[in-house]
């Protein structure tokens, strides 16, 4: 049996290329000194470095001479003496491994052949078969109990042992082992008891000369003690099914061990390392499942020839063997992508042959790699998952076997190594990791791995002191911040120190502050804090805030006293970006108390310039673009754009004074709102001064133009007037006066507040409300005078023109459906709608003026028709069927008296004449009372023979026109209008001599058609008259009694059969007396004014006799 080799000493790892010791030298240089908690525990060991002074040559020479060259060797040897099959399936000749190595160690052909002449001249080694029992399960169980108590016995056979012992053996036995060899060639485990699945555990090495005709054998036994016979009975007794063991029992040898199963291994069939399960065999077919043995078997070397690498054991060979492997690796891949712990057949093979023919624990090879793997880390590109998954090995390791005492101090000295190198790159986060998603995760997994290393018990051991990586980081933050800024600061230092220079280094400055303010919050924070818990952005933003607040006070104490425009404007892009990032503080965790809290008091001297500057600039540009406006539509089709170049550019030039009230964001609410009041001023100054300029600018363009170019450009500025009058509208949400107003509300009064701001944009919108008022009076001038020179060519003349109505107001609808459909195209809708109301009003006044100034009265009926019909058309032309006014717009007093002039001057006499008989008895219908006396009628129309059937019945009340105090009534019944009754004569009842309350008991028939007593206007006048024999007859009063509500008449129409249903019932009908009132009927006046028409005169003449013998117009 024999203990695992355990390496002696490590020194420091002088495996390393000269190139690479003076890299990590001067990393370590640039590290941060973060080791001061880890070095209170751990003195980092002197280097043994080459001389600086010699040259490179030399020293890769040495290099090449002391390192690489014993490693080779021991390669060579590894090689020549390897044993059993390879661990993969790809498999290597010796030649194929020795051309591998070469061109790994970078050897030439006749330093190879040396090195071999070497190698081979040295003594072999020790052929030994490592094998470790470790346990068994389902074997047979032999005692009574149904156990057994198992042992095994190992050795080594080779063909000339194995075939002698088969010739001298007579008869067959089951022993094989004990007869073999000498005692001193077996080895043998401990006796378990009572058990069928052992665990053992136990190595022994086992030496042989050849693996060709060696093999392995392994035999497993059951212990047999003698026992006694009481004992025995006992065991029956309690188990009685182990009767037939006891037989069996008896009838073998006393002390005879009983045999449970063998394992035989050809060495030659092995790989160098194999850890299975193996099947116990029988010697017979009795009982041939006999259970299962766990071995490990490894090849290994004794007795090593020591020259190969005097003064270095077998861990540290490993170390630089593996070292040297990944570089030849790295060195051949063309890509830049990081290296992923690959490597390739051959050196995986000969890295296992090495580790087992040495005996290198898992555990002493996973702590090579990572020592290897880490240093690596910091000159090669090495994916930082092949770290963690050695450090994940490494713990898993600890806990199962025990480090000796140097190879502690190593692990504790790469582990507290690469926290302070990743200390190191943290601090330099900046430079290494910029914010790319290619390096960002990078960053989160060297973040990892520190995570990982101070969570590692081998960590945790080996550096006993408190160590808390969030403050390692944290520290290491701030101080690459801290070196970050100075680097920076140098770079903007300015050339000379004039303040411009000096002003213009600190906006540089500042703006590289903000961009990295902004990938710390947007990319770097999370991926510390995802990994450590780090807020970076925290961190990196108050050290900012501490260096920046000091660096504007200093830079702004030399500006006190010697501000200008030039300087100011300079000042600006310094004053935006201390505003971005003082806004960034609302993603802070913890916020306590900045430094640049109001750092906007020390920009105050500044202010008044950047105001002048935005109005100055802002004026400037409005100015270029109205000089440069052509005054046409931006865009015309299915989206027109109906405002000019210059009103967009307008808009864009207010709108960065807009901006400035948010850029500046100033935080005392008295200096706030003067701030409002001034830039609020500066944009109605700006507007009123373009409403002057654009009117100039019109002015110019017009002199050469025709009429019709001169009044589109003309709707253009309209348009232009009332998109900024839009504009000015929104400016209040713009500017965000509700903010304000909730800011200065403790210090600014709301009377205050509101007779300030709004009373300047009042100023500014009367001033375009003005401008477009003047501008839609020029246009609506032009088509009032156009329209009132067509409403007046209707007027007639002696003689009746022979063209129609229709065809007289044509003219005039074509002209305004052009112009208004121009007016529509050109003008915004607003300024249309405002367009169209004041030439309604005009048009209607035309109108009214042209019909009521007519002084002949001929014509005057065909002029009315004419200017009714053409108010007809005017009103649904401005209607536009809703799309234009409003009909309560439209329908105005002065339309209405238009209207109502216009229907009774257009009626004819018979008209007129059928009009004041409807209303008449409209007049008949609401009188109440009978002041002047009732008569009562009995009425009916009996369609069969078409007759109106009047009985005449009494008269009542009635007023006393004989002077002895009573009258000599009689009623006169007369159809009109007698135009519609011509050939019908008026009939007359019997006189009742002295009497006021006369009986009548009179019919009169009158022979008329249905259509007569349904037409417009047919009524019955019925007049009661007293009679007077030597003078004319005194008027009582008169009833007019509508024939369409006489039975009989109301319903169908001549021929449509209804003569044949019976007649109807008469009614008896009680009618009040009535007088006219003198000259109150305007009819009346315009039929009186027709002197030509004879029928008209006749009617008026009746009617004014009727007036004059009225009693309504004497007073009592």
């Amino acid at each position: 049996m024999s203990s695992q080799s355990e390496p002696t000493s490590t020194g420091d790892n002088l495996l390393q290329t000269p190139e690479q010791e003076h890299g990590l030298t001067r990393l370590r240089q640039l590290s941060p000194a973060h080791g001061r908690k880890l070095g209170l525990t751990r003195k980092m060991r002197e280097r043994r470095d080459f001389k600086e002074e010699e040259n490179p040559e030399e020293k890769a020479r040495r290099h090449k001479e002391l390192e690489l060259k014993p490693l080779y060797k021991e390669l060579i040897y590894t090689i020549a003496h390897k044993m059993g099959n390879p661990p993969s399936t790809e498999v290597f000749t010796d030649s194929q491994l020795h051309q591998y190595i070469k061109e790994a160690f970078t050897m030439t052909e006749s330093e190879h052949n040396s090195l071999m002449e070497k190698v081979q001249s040295t003594e072999p080694p020790v052929y030994c078969l490592m094998a470790t029992v470790k346990e068994a399960k389902g074997i047979l169980g032999k005692d009574v109990s149904g156990f057994s108590d198992p042992y095994c016995m190992l050795t080594i056979l080779e063909d000339e042992e194995e075939s002698r012992t088969r010739r001298s053996r007579a008869k067959p036995c089951k022993s094989v082992v004990k007869d073999a060899v000498s005692d001193d060639k077996i080895y043998q485990t401990d006796i378990k008891k009572q058990t069928l699945n052992p665990i053992w555990n136990q190595t022994f090495i086992l030496e042989f000369a050849d693996i060709v005709g060696a093999s392995f054998h392994l035999e497993m036994w059951d212990k047999d003690e003698e026992v006694s016979l009481t004992q025995k009975l006992e065991e029956i007794k309690s188990n009685f099914n182990s009767l037939r063991r006891m037989i069996k029992e008896a009838k073998k040898e006393k002390g005879t061990d009983d045999f449970l199963g063998k394992i035989v291994l050809k060495l030659k069939d092995l790989h160098c390392c194999e850890d299975n399960w193996y099947n116990l065999e029988p010697r017979t077919e009795t009982y041939p499942d006999r259970g299962q043995c766990h071995l490990n078997l490894k090849f290994i070397h004794k007795a090593r020839d020591g020259t190969l690498s005097a003064g270095r054991n077998s861990y540290i060979n490993y170390c630089g063997i593996l070292q040297q492997f990944v570089h030849a690796y790295m060195s051949k891949q063309k890509s830049s992508a990081p290296w992923k712990g690959a490597l390739c057949g051959e050196a995986q093979i000969l890295l296992e042959l090495y580790a087992t023919q040495n005996d290198l624990s898992p555990f002493l090879q996973d702590l090579a790699k990572w020592v290897a793997y880490s240093k690596l880390y910091q000159s090669l590109e090495v994916d930082s998952s092949v770290l963690l998954q050695q450090l994940t090995s490494i713990e898993y390791h600890w806990h199962q076997q025990e480090l000796p005492y140097q190879q502690k101090q190593e692990l504790g000295d790469s582990l507290h190594g690469f926290l302070q190198y990743g200390l190191c790159l943290v601090a330099k986060y900046r430079d290494i990791f910029p914010p790319t998603p290619k390096a960002t995760p990078k960053l989160h997994t060297l973040l990892r791995i520190l995570v990982q290393i101070c969570k590692t018990q081998a960590f945790q051991k080996l550096n006993p002191a408190q160590f808390e990586l969030h403050d390692e980081i944290s520290d290491a933050i701030q101080t690459g911040t801290q070196e970050w800024f100075t680097i920076k600061k140098g770079l903007h230092q300015p050339m000379t120190k004039e303040l411009s220079e000096i002003v213009s280094a600190l906006s540089s400055l500042i703006g590289e502050v903000q961009e990295d303010i902004k990938h710390n919050k947007d990319v770097w924070n999370q991926v510390f804090v995802s990994a450590v818990q780090v807020d970076v952005f925290t961190v990196v933003y108050k050290k900012f805030d501490s260096l920046l607040a000091k660096e504007v006070r200093d830079i702004l104490s030399l500006i006190e006293g010697q501000m200008e425009q030039a300087l100011a404007n300079s000042l600006f892009p310094v004053y935006l970006s201390l505003q971005a990032i003082h806004k960034d503080k609302a993603f802070l965790q913890k916020r306590g108390l900045l430094e640049l809290t109001n750092f906007q008091e020390g920009f105050r001297e500044a202010l008044p310039y950047w105001l002048n500057k935005a109005f100055s600039t802002t004026k400037d540009r409005v100015e270029r673009a109205v000089q440069v406006d052509q005054l046409q539509p931006l865009q015309s089709g299915a989206v027109p754009i109906k405002h000019s170049s210059s009103a967009v550019d307008l808009v864009a030039c207010i709108q960065p004074i807009c901006q400035l009230w948010e850029q500046l964001s100033w935080p005392d609410p008295e200096e706030a709102f003067m701030l409002m009041v001034k830039l609020t001023e500066d944009v109605c100054k700006i507007v009123v001064n373009y409403c002057h300029i654009l009117k100039e600018r019109v002015r110019v363009l017009s002199e050469n133009s025709d009429h019709g170019s001169a009044i589109n450009m003309l709707c253009v500025v309209v348009n232009d007037l009332e998109h900024l009058r839009s504009v000015l509208t929104r400016l209040p949400t713009q500017l965000k006066w509700a903010g304000l107003r909730d800011l200065t509300q403790n210090v600014i009064g709301e009377s205050q507040f509101h007779n300030t701001l709004p009373s300047q944009l009042q100023q500014a919108q009367s001033v375009l409300s003005r401008e477009i008022r003047s501008a839609l009076d020029t246009l609506g001038k032009k088509l009032n005078t156009d329209i009132e020179t067509h409403v007046r060519s209707m007027s007639t003349r002696r003689r009746i023109p022979s063209k129609s109505t229709e065809d007289a107001a044509a003219p005039l609808m074509r002209y305004l459906e052009q112009e208004l459909q121009y007016m529509n195209e050109n003008l915004v809708q607003e300024n249309f709608n405002s367009l169209l109301t004041p030439l309604w009003n005009n048009s209607v006044k035309i109108l009214y003026q042209v019909a009521t100034q007519h002084q002949q009265q001929e014509g005057l009926m065909v002029l009315c028709q004419r200017l009714l019909y053409t108010l007809q058309c005017l009103e649904q032309c401005f209607h536009a069927e809703g799309n234009g006014l409003p009909l309560t717009t439209l329908h105005s007093d002065e339309y209405k008296s238009l209207k109502a002039y216009l229907n009774h001057n257009s009626l004819s006499s018979r008209q007129l004449v059928e009009k004041f008989l409807e209303r008449k008895m409209l007049e008949q219908k609401a009188y109440s009372g009978e002041k002047y006396g009732a008569v009562t009628l009995l009425a009916s129309y009996r369609r069969s023979d078409q007759r109106l059937r009047i009985e005449v019945l009494n008269a009542v009340n009635l007023l006393p026109m004989d002077s002895n105090g009573f009258s000599d009534p009689f009623v006169q019944l007369c159809l009109e209008p007698n135009h519609n009754f011509p050939e019908v004569e008026p009939r007359c009842t019997q006189i009742k001599r002295s009497d006021l309350n006369p009986l009548f008991d009179e019919a009169f028939e009158f022979l008329v058609s249905l259509d007569q007593c349904q037409a417009v206007g047919a009524c019955l006048v019925v007049t009661v008259l007293d009679h007077d024999t030597l003078s004319t007859d005194d008027f009582e009063g008169e009833a007019f009694l509508a024939l369409k509500s006489i039975p009989g008449v109301p319903g169908g129409r001549e021929g449509d059969g209804l003569s044949s249903l019976p007649d109807a019932v008469p009614a008896q009908i009680r009618l009040p007396l009535m007088h006219p009132k003198p000259n109150e009927d305007s009819i009346l006046r315009l039929l009186e004014a027709r002197k030509g028409e004879r029928e008209a005169q006749v009617f008026v003449k009746k009617r004014r006799q009727r007036e004059k013998q009225s009693l309504e117009g004497i007073q009592p």
